[in-house]
């Protein structure tokens, strides 16, 4: 594939090559070209990692232990060593920061950079990924596999293509190229529940998927059918959002126990949106883009924006933004355990406290800002909640 030329965006994914795995393979040589899995072996364990040599056997990431087990019976189990993981982690991401401040978190081994203002003044998107690459191993001794795209959708995927210690390239006129042959299983969102129903109507590839008219996949995907659908020929437009950086207002939270009631979830982001609110009022600033940020147990990070018009410090419109963020993410994931929830607020503008001619419903959600900031600000912040923020079981 030919490198993007420079009017177009440069976007990498890089993903560590079977990060957890390949540490203890790092640490413990006994391990290196054995079939290694970490993971809980409890009864209710589940596999963290795999290595590329237990992979040959069937066996993957979040897959049962005892499923893993009786495919690779001689498998060598460790438990998981977050603590270690985490350091190796920030040396990655020490490196991408060299390169970029536009980082991308999605796990400990897993981030999306644009590095497409960094081309001017260090080289082509090819050669900077090559010196991360080469970085990475230098520093930590593992191997990583990038793909470089014009957008995120397209970089993940051609990340996965070479594995291990892949680099792939796709400039944007070789994008229906590289995508329309590969299986429907490849694009995000289209899994075990959804691909046989696909399948079953002749649509096996991400080109049929593509030139399958939007009016076939609305039983399947509903009113997300024409999103599939611009995927599938790798249209996405989605940024790169820079980790909580200096320019926005954030709050999170990590659970102490993982959550997945519904409720729970939205009481604990409708808590985390009136923090940064509050904040915004305390700052007299207002904010025209809301993004949520979701941790699942396996430390698989997603973030989602909606940009907020007009900008905003209330906290009814930004919690409303945020809850739909949410829900949106949880549609395609309903079952995810979450550990960490946050909230940022971002397209940050100075304003007057209180708008005098704002449309009725606004100055009503201004005067009750205003009444519990006052509240607040006397007896504390803990001295009145919003009832939107009230977790199930608590009153």
């Amino acid at each position: 594939m030919s490198q993007p030329p420079q009017g177009t965006r440069a976007i990498l994914h890089v993903d560590m090559d079977a990060f957890y795995a390949s540490v203890e393979q790092l640490d413990d040589p006994q391990l290196r070209g054995k079939p290694l899995i970490v993971g809980g072996t409890g009864n209710r364990g589940v596999v963290a990692a795999a290595s590329y040599e237990v992979r040959k056997f069937g066996v993957y990431s979040a897959m049962p232990m005892h499923d893993a087990l009786r495919r690779c019976p001689h498998a060598i189990c460790v438990p998981p060593r977050f603590d270690r993981y985490k350091s190796i982690s920030a040396q990655v991401f020490e490196v991408f920061r060299e390169f970029t401040p536009l980082v991308e978190g999605l796990s400990l081994d897993e981030a999306f950079l644009d590095v497409t203002a960094s081309r001017t003044a260090l080289g082509s998107a090819e050669d900077i990924a090559a010196r991360i690459k080469h970085l990475i191993r230098e520093r930590t001794g593992l191997t990583a596999s990038v793909g470089v795209a014009p957008n995120k959708l397209v970089a993940k995927i051609a990340s996965d293509l070479r594995k291990p210690d892949g680099l792939v390239i796709v400039a944007q006129h070789d994008i229906t190229a590289l995508l329309d042959p590969l299986p429907i299983r490849r694009l995000f969102g289209i899994g075990n529940k959804t691909a046989p129903h696909l399948e079953g109507m002749g649509i096996c590839t991400l080109g049929e998927l593509r030139r399958t008219p939007e009016s076939v996949l609305l039983p399947i995907f509903g009113r997300y059918a024409g999103r599939v659908k611009a995927r599938a020929a790798g249209i996405d437009d989605r940024p790169v959002i820079a980790d909580w950086d200096e320019k926005q207002i954030s709050a999170e939270e990590t659970f102490d126990t993982d959550l997945t009631d519904r409720r729970q979830l939205h009481a604990q982001l409708a808590e985390l949106t009136d923090r940064v609110a509050a904040r915004l009022r305390s700052r007299g600033w207002t904010a025209g883009l809301v993004v949520v940020k979701i941790r699942r147990k396996d430390f698989r990070t997603y973030t989602r924006q909606r940009t907020v018009k007009p900008a905003t410090q209330e906290t009814r419109p930004l919690a409303e933004a945020a809850a739909k963020l949410l829900d949106e993410w949880l549609e395609q994931q309903p079952h995810a355990a979450i550990r960490l929830l946050g909230v940022g607020a971002r397209d940050l503008t100075e304003t007057s406290q209180l708008d005098l001619f704002a449309v009725p419903q606004s100055q009503r959600n201004q005067e009750l800002d205003a009444a519990i900031d006052h509240i607040r600000k006397r007896f504390g912040a803990g001295a009145l909640s919003r009832g939107s923020s009230l977790r199930p079981g608590r009153s």
